[in-house]
């Protein structure tokens, strides 16, 4: 039986420039790494990755994509645009949510998410 997921990760091509930002533009503190091949992030009961170790996955490719939950999704937009981040798609409604999907810098796509009340 599953009970939860474990880790997210995501393939980068470059640590140094990965961990800027995410640490640095979307705001994450790094709770783990390993020889800087490996960095873990924890976002509440769950763990976002990121490596530069070859796992058979290609940095960008465009597969799955994680969503962020924020708490004010205008204002942290905002701030993805003030730092110059690379939009795929602006903000839109859903029924049960609000969103919008940025690039990291090796293409690989995050949506920054806000679930409605």
């Amino acid at each position: 039986m599953i009970t939860s997921i474990a880790f997210t990760v995501y393939p980068v091509s470059h640590m140094e420039r990965a961990r800027s930002f995410y640490e640095h533009v979307l705001g994450l503190h790094a709770s783990y790494h390993y020889q800087d091949v490996w960095v873990e992030y924890d976002i509440g009961d769950s763990t976002f990755a990121i490596t530069t170790t070859e796992m058979g996955h290609t940095p960008g490719a465009k597969g799955a994509v994680v969503a962020f939950e924020v708490s004010d999704l205008d204002a942290f937009v905002h701030k993805l645009k003030e730092r110059a981040v690379s939009f795929v798609r602006e903000t839109f409604d859903t029924p049960v949510c609000r969103m919008a999907v940025i690039e990291d810098p090796d293409g690989n796509h995050i949506t920054i998410h806000k679930r409605h009340a």
